[in-house]
């Protein structure tokens, strides 16, 4: 038996070293030189376990860039709007593609659920964490869910195979006899090759199993999905040097206690990286949700005050959310400061602003602030309608229904500009709503004439906005 021997790998960019230091040499990070053990022979560089499984395709001759057809490849549609979205239409052929997320969020849902709408492709589905019969109770106890119908239960394709096993060679010797025209892989950390002598999940396999996996969708022109896990600061688990081969790297998140879920590009060489999809957790699966705005906004009989309607964009796609806050004496004297889905930081700011430039005394009172439908929202112009909610609250005071904002708010009490406040506006009239404050330097590039319905209120200053709301 060779003699086993340790290495010292970054886990941030993989960079070896022969001893351990404090400080990466190559990424210039402190404390992620982490204790490894290697075989004795040096691991393969670049796909080697491709090439014993006899995928290769041998040695590759440069062409001249005129050569090189460059038309637009055709996607494979996934049959999920929100997924082909983030993805910028569709999987393209020969690409591969990181999905993150916390444990339980619904990453292996999302992607069985997607495949078992793509009937018409023959798909390998490889699990390292569950037995097939694991795999089949999950998926015969979720639906079709789609725009149309989500209620249809999907039938079992015979085009899905499911393969449980976590030796890569062994997995790229069925590839080779079935010839899958997608590969899913669940998780890649739970993968490990006989070329590296170290357990699934240390840096080395991670990075050498996804270099193999790497090198087989690009010859074979097959698109491969990986499952990965994340640590619990929130980034995915394993080197940084993962997330830099891989073409789109997808997070998956939300509240486990909530019902929604967003799914978000984080890098994606074939589309943008400012798309995301939203998901609503059902007992038949994600079902995904084509107006998030229905959704996020409560239903009031009556006016309740401390409450704000409040037109996002999360990327690139508008939705109108509903600000509560609630504004209290301090009940032991230290006020107390909290909010959920929403920056504290960014709340003690415009608490501050409140209290130096319009002159209401917040200092003895507890706030507490809620962004309704559990979602995180990091948008500047969330700022009006925050204000307007803390303001609300604490003169118990509501705001007048049908009223929509979008401002963010300066140190000095402005109302700053925002981005695409036409969307902002379209989305606020499509449900019905007839005010919309808006910043006074977005209201002067406007036609109010193209936005029949609804009233546009400029506003420059902090002061101004809540005369506007409060009278």
């Amino acid at each position: 038996m060779a003699k086993a021997k340790t290495a010292f790998v970054c886990t941030e960019c993989g960079f070896e070293s022969a001893k351990w230091l404090g400080r990466c040499p190559a990424c210039h990070q402190w404390n992620t030189i982490k204790e490894i053990t290697i075989a004795s022979a040096s691991p393969s560089k670049g796909g080697a376990v491709v090439s014993a499984a006899g995928l290769s395709r041998g040695k590759v001759a440069p062409r001249r860039l005129s050569e090189i057809d460059a038309s637009e490849e055709e996607r494979i549609d996934t049959h999920d709007a929100e997924l082909n979205r983030v993805l910028g239409g569709g999987i393209v052929p020969g690409s591969l593609i990181l999905l993150g997320g916390e444990p339980g969020i619904g990453k292996s849902t999302l992607l069985l659920q997607t495949i078992l709408n793509m009937p018409d492709r023959r798909i390998l589905y490889v699990s390292g964490e569950e037995s097939e019969r694991q795999i089949k109770l999950r998926a015969e106890r979720l639906s079709a869910v789609s725009q149309n119908d989500a209620s249809a239960p999907v039938k079992d394709s015979d085009n899905l195979y499911l393969l449980c096993e976590s030796n890569l060679e062994h997995i790229f010797e069925q590839v080779k006899e079935l010839e899958p025209e997608l590969l899913i892989v669940d998780s890649i950390q739970t993968m490990a090759t006989e070329l590296v002598e170290s357990s699934p999940g240390s840096v080395t396999q991670i990075r050498e199993c996804t270099t193999a996996l790497l090198k087989f969708a690009k010859e074979q022109n097959v698109p491969v999905l990986l499952i990965g896990h994340i640590t619990k600061e929130g980034s995915i688990a394993g080197p940084k040097v993962l997330e830099h081969i891989v073409d789109c790297v997808l997070q998956f998140e939300g509240d486990r206690h909530y019902m929604y879920r967003i799914l978000r590009g984080i890098k994606n060489r074939f589309g943008s990286t400012s798309e995301i999809g939203i998901y609503e957790m059902l007992s038949s699966g994600l079902r995904p949700v084509a107006n998030p705005s229905e959704l996020l906004l409560s239903q009031h009989t009556s006016e309740l005050s401390g409450v704000a309607i409040s037109a996002a964009i999360e990327g690139v796609r508008p939705f109108l959310i509903e600000t509560q806050a609630l504004v209290s004496t301090a009940a032991y004297g230290t006020p107390q400061r909290s909010a959920t889905g929403f920056d504290i930081r960014r709340l003690n700011m415009l608490l501050a602003v409140l209290e130096k430039r319009v002159g209401f005394k917040l200092g003895a009172k507890d706030v507490f602030l809620n962004i309704a439908g559990g979602i995180k929202v990091a948008d500047p112009a969330m700022d009006l309608s925050i204000i307007a909610a803390v303001l609300s609250s604490n003169v118990d005071t509501p705001i007048e229904s049908g009223t929509a904002m979008a401002g963010e708010c300066g140190l000095s009490g402005e109302i700053r500009p925002v981005t695409r406040i036409t969307q902002r506006i379209a989305e606020a009239q499509k449900l019905g709503f007839q005010r919309f404050v808006l910043p006074e330097q977005n209201y002067h590039g406007l036609d109010a004439k193209a936005y029949p319905g609804i009233q546009l209120i400029p506003v420059s200053r902090v002061e101004q906005a809540l005369r506007e709301l409060f009278g």
